[in-house]
Order: C-alpha cells, then structure tokens, then sequence
C-alpha cells in the first residue's frame, strides 16, 4: 500500500510539472509577445508568439488528459523525430548567423548600403538607429565612402525609410551628395537588388550595413545577386527583443531560400 500512494505520488508530482512548465512557458510567450506588439516594429511577427503561447496552453492540456501517452508509437516516434530535426537545423542556422555579429568590413569601401528599418513621424526605430549610427561613424572615419540608404515606405510609416535615414544623416553633419536614396524596396531581398543598380558589381567595393542578427542574410543575399566584393558591417541591436529578431530572421532565410535568393 505505501509503495503504491508513493508511486501515484511520483506520477502526480511529475503531472504537475508536465502541465505547469507549459503554461508558464505559455504565459511567456504572451507576454513578450505583447512586449514586441508594444513597439511596433518588426512587422506583425508578434503574432508568432502569441501561436507560440496557444501551442504550450494546448501542450499542457494534452499533458493533463495524458494524450501523449494514448498516441501509437509510431506516430510519436514522427513527431519527435520532426521536433529534433527542427531544432538541429535551426540551432545551425542561428550558429551561421551568430558567426557574423563581430563583422565590420574593410576601410576604404567605395559604398555601403544600410538596409532599411521602421522609421516614425519622431525617427528612426531604435533598430535603424543602431544601423544609421554605424553607418556615421564608418563614414566619418572613411570620407570617400558614398552611401546607399535602402528602404520604401511601409503600411505603419510616415514616409520612406530612404527619406528619414538620409535626414538623419545630414542632420549629423554627413553631406547630402554622399547618400544616395533608394525608395522602393519592400523587404531584404528589394533592398539589396534596387541599391545594386547604383554600383559596379564587379569592381566597386560594398559593405552592408544591418543589426548584428541581419548582417548574414544581407551579405548572402547581396553574393547572390553578383555582388562580388562585398562584406557585412554589423551594428548593435536591442537586446531584450534579440531573440525575437534571431527567431525572425531564421524565417526570413528560410522564405530567401524557398525563393531561390540565397541558392
């Protein structure tokens, strides 16, 4: 008897853990969620965490009912099979993304190109702010350097991403003939393609200018595209919304290659 109320004691204690654990990870997920709504920026990725939350809330009720344990083997054998395949390439690609956080090009590059971010009726997000402010002190340091500001206007912005980048530069004491705009991209991909068509891609030397978690992609995609001298200049991103910006971008390069962009 009391080894019975012992071991139905273990099981309920590992119950608990099993439906707890999900939904504070559930409630989390929320809450940054809502953080990343907060700033309006990015996008509306925010709503991945919010499928994120539901999908811990539901995993805590399938752990409550026991559904796991009634599923056939071989069904749970996909699932987690899937689930650790997932994880691998994942955790990979971050590796790749992550080995370009120290990137800060070569001196004396004929252009860089700053891909563009969210700007406000106020200015730059603080994201484009990070990539705008090491754009100045590169172009500061290196005064031949011209530079291409990239970036149209989006749904939630007052004007072009080109526009305020460039009147955040000359408001810093860059001259104007040394930005050359480029107002009619949409995503990474338009970024890099439409600021191309300024520059000799065989001969003239280009440093991308985005937020640490951005630069692989830029660079990948401007190699792609026949840019043949090209290197990553990294700025500093938020560090609080880091993760959202690292799970972000791991989608975007996956969307890049089903596209045929980075291949």
């Amino acid at each position: 008897m009391a080894g019975k109320l012992f071991k139905n004691a273990v099981f309920g204690s590992i119950l608990k853990i099993k439906v707890t654990i999900p939904v504070l990870l559930g409630l989390l997920c929320f809450g940054y969620g809502g953080a990343v709504f907060g700033i309006r920026s990015g996008g509306r990725f925010y709503y991945f965490w919010g499928l994120c939350g539901a999908a811990f809330i539901v995993l805590a009720v399938m752990n409550y009912f026991k559904v796991w344990d009634k599923l056939p083997k071989s069904v749970r054998k996909v699932i987690l099979t899937a689930l650790i395949t997932g994880v691998i390439i994942f955790a990979f690609v971050q590796g790749i993304i992550l080995s370009y956080f120290g990137s800060e090009g070569g001196p004396g590059l004929d252009y860089i190109i700053v891909l563009g971010a969210q700007v406000k009726e106020e200015g730059p997000s603080s994201a484009l702010k990070y990539r705008l402010d090491k754009a100045y002190d590169y172009l500061v340091v290196n005064e031949d350097t011209m530079c291409i500001v990239s970036g149209g206007q989006g749904y939630n912005e007052p004007f072009s991403e080109a526009l305020g980048m460039r009147d955040y530069l000359v408001g810093r004491g860059i001259d104007a003939d040394r930005i050359i705009m480029e107002d009619k991209s949409t995503d990474t991909s338009e970024n890099i393609a439409y600021s191309s068509v300024f520059i000799n891609k065989d001969s003239d030397s280009v440093g991308i200018v985005s937020n640490n978690f951005h630069v692989f992609r830029g660079v990948s995609l401007a190699k792609h595209m026949g840019i043949k001298n090209i290197c990553g200049i990294a700025a500093d991103s938020d560090a609080f919304f880091l993760i959202n910006n690292m799970v972000r971008e791991f989608f975007g390069i996956l969307k890049d290659l089903a596209c045929g962009n980075l291949i």
